[in-house]
């Protein structure tokens, strides 16, 4: 509510306007001090309402001049029936309305519990994405997002926020090395391709139970398919989330299609807002056919607009507008995918997505959930963590919401966003209740077989569960990847890297797979394929978690030592760079600038990343510390761990008799 000072004469008009019910004062507050540190000007009274008609005019002029309008939602102001910052929240939406589509101007923000459902807010607040930041504690991916809103430049109060790159660039972390060998889950496009692979028995006869195949990168098959990123075409271009989230429910219905390849969303999402030629989209991604579509929303009605393109010949092989009530958009994506799969000659699945939510209201949020997952910072995680707990409160049988819930949970716990055990055990018992309402959530099995890799280390439960999660969805990519990571764990190279490979085939853009395959053929001596591997995750993804690192360390083993320095200088992540340093200052007999490296990364990162110091240990052919920093990884839980057979830094250590009794100890094969 205003300015410190009423020197509104010569305001200027890039300031972030709050307003708040008094009671939220100190919430405010706390935002306030948040982007102020990011060199960002803030509108805000601390005062008490001093009322009068020169206060009333100030109010009035900052609401006319601010670039973003930012009002807080709380228990506070749901009881505030009556309260001048209502008067604030009707003059903003009343600007809003005289603003060009492609302006943002209000951000809600929620500093409690409070759902969006049961908000006594303007009708417009709902749509835009809703951020949630309890108690007004303020993310640096808030502050960051508040800033590109406002075009300002970054700064060191945001440099944790997501950084240039494609879409699904994963941002860097503190929590490193989870990073080299990730979950995926990021990216785990939950999507389905029937009966396109033949099973295969090369070296996997292992998986032939499930139904698993292991054939590697294929070229374009006749009846392949790429869904592209729809259009949000709203005329406040403030829809994303649901043109997001219908694109990928067309993806999950038609990779349900008998006789379809369909690609993984990581892989078409890299196109948003690019403008390739779909002939160019169609062999980076193998297919001969690219879907189109647009969203546009207005009033409580909805228009999406679908076409089928030959991406050989760029010809427009099908194409159709559906208008329904808002109420209605669950059944849009049915018809959508049911109308490519006659346009395309085969069966389409009867499962109908409507059976997962049986509200129009619970449907939006639960998408407005996945793309603020998507993100990928603290905000988003726990934004979309939010709107899956909405979509239980109004659906407690939703096992696709709790499903999420647990995959949200999951990813804060492993980042370290959340102490770690409590979250792992969040997201195990939402992944349990997701399997108690539906058996079939195949999803929720593979949640459950990262936490017992990552957390359990009980790889024999990991093994039951990512095979019950292939015996439902077996040509899944997030299913042949998570088997393809317990091989890995488990030293099962070939398999490992098939099961890669078969992924890939399905979503060949996807960043975390090709750093798998890297990893599998770096700890297997084969260093051209890992540097190819490496290289063509950051094309893919320029901002990587230890992307750099990961290319580096290969470039050191081939022995290009400068080259390997390079490499490391440029990594995002701050526990990654100073261990690749200190790896490739040792290399260069740069012994002091390798000792300094490692100083900083022991002072940084003692307490949450032994695991990454050890492997630091190892390489100098230091063993007896290296040893040391695993043992004190091992009492911290550390979730670097399970990479430990796969990790080739430590290649120093396989000849070592304790390097076999500490693989014991862990139960893994030796």
């Amino acid at each position: 509510m205003g300015d410190e000072s009423p020197k509104l004469a010569n305001a200027p008009t890039g300031a972030v306007f709050l307003s708040y019910a008094s009671q939220d004062a100190e919430a405010a507050k706390g935002i306030c001090d948040a982007l102020r540190a990011a060199g960002l000007e803030v509108w805000f009274d601390q005062s008490e309402l001093r009322g009068g008609d020169a206060w009333d005019r100030q109010i009035r002029k900052q609401i006319h001049d601010c670039a973003l309008f930012v009002p807080l939602i709380s228990q506070h102001s749901q009881e505030r029936l009556e309260g001048y910052f209502r008067l604030e929240w009707k003059l903003a939406v009343d600007r809003s309305h005289r603003m060009a589509a492609e302006r943002s101007f209000i951000v809600p923000v929620v500093v409690d519990s409070t759902r969006e459902r049961d908000a006594l807010v303007p009708d417009s607040f709902r749509d835009v994405q809703w951020t949630y930041l309890p108690g007004g504690e303020t993310s640096p991916a808030f502050v960051a997002r508040v800033a590109a809103l406002l075009g300002a430049p970054a700064s060191a109060a945001f440099a944790n926020a997501p950084g240039p790159g494609l879409v699904n660039s994963r941002p860097a972390r503190t929590r490193d090395r989870a990073a080299w060998i990730s979950l995926g889950l990021a990216v785990l496009a939950v999507v389905v391709v029937g009966g396109w692979f033949a099973l295969q028995h090369s070296g996997l006869h292992r998986h032939a139970e499930t139904g698993v195949g292991s054939q590697s990168q294929p070229g374009v098959t006749e009846k392949s398919i790429a869904v592209l990123p729809f259009v949000d075409m709203s005329e406040k271009h403030d829809q994303e989330y649901l043109a997001d989230g219908m694109a990928e429910e067309v993806i999950d219905l038609l990779a349900n299609t008998p006789g379809l390849k369909v690609i993984g969303r990581t892989s078409s999402f890299q196109f948003k807002g690019k403008n390739e030629d779909l002939r160019t989209i169609g062999e980076s991604l193998g297919v001969n056919y690219v879907v189109e579509g647009s969203v546009r929303k207005s009033s409580d009605r909805i228009r999406v607009t679908a076409q089928l393109i030959n991406a050989r010949d760029g010809s427009h092989l099908w194409s159709h507008t559906y208008e329904e009530a808002i109420s209605d958009s669950l059944n849009v994506q049915d018809q959508i995918a049911s109308s490519l799969a006659r346009a395309l000659q085969v069966t389409a699945d009867s499962e109908s997505r409507r059976a997962s939510f049986k509200s129009a209201e619970a449907y939006d949020l639960f998408l407005r959930g996945r793309h603020a997952y998507e993100k990928y910072d603290t905000e988003g995680l726990e934004s979309a963590a939010a709107y899956f707990r909405q979509v239980l409160d109004l659906e407690p049988t939703s096992a696709e919401a709790a499903a999420w819930l647990s995959r949200a949970q999951l990813d804060i716990a492993l980042f370290e966003y959340d102490k770690p055990s409590g979250g792992f055990e969040r997201a195990r018992v939402n992944a349990q209740h997701a399997l108690s309402l539906d058996p079939k959530a195949y999803h929720a099995y593979l949640y459950l077989a990262w936490i017992h890799m990552i957390h359990d280390w009980d790889w024999a439960a990991a093994e039951r569960d990512v095979k019950q999660a292939a015996r439902l969805k077996p040509r899944a990519p997030d299913t042949l990847y998570c088997m393809a990571a317990v091989d890995a764990t488990l030293g099962r190279w070939d398999d490992s890297a098939h099961l890669v490979q078969t992924a890939l085939g399905l979503d060949p853009l996807s960043p975390e797979y090709h750093v798998t395959l890297g990893n599998v053929r770096f700890v297997t001596g084969r260093l051209q394929e890992a540097e190819t591997e490496a290289r063509k995750t950051l094309q893919i993804s320029p901002t990587y978690g230890e992307g750099h690192f990961a290319l580096g360390a290969v470039l050191l083993a081939e022995g290009k030592f400068q080259a390997g320095l390079d490499e490391m200088r440029q990594e995002e992540t701050d526990a990654g760079r100073n261990a690749g340093l200190a790896m490739a200052y040792h290399s260069l007999g740069r012994r002091a600038e390798s000792d300094d490296a490692l100083a900083k990364l022991i002072k940084e990162h003692a307490q949450d990343d032994a695991y990454e110091i050890a492997t630091v240990y190892a390489y100098r052919g230091e063993l007896d510390q290296a040893f040391m920093w695993l043992e004190r990884a091992y009492s911290q839980r550390d979730a670097g761990l399970f990479l430990i057979k796969q990790d080739g830094t430590l290649k120093n250590l396989w000849s070592d008799p304790r390097y076999k009794a500490f693989l014991r100890k862990m139960n893994l094969p030796e």
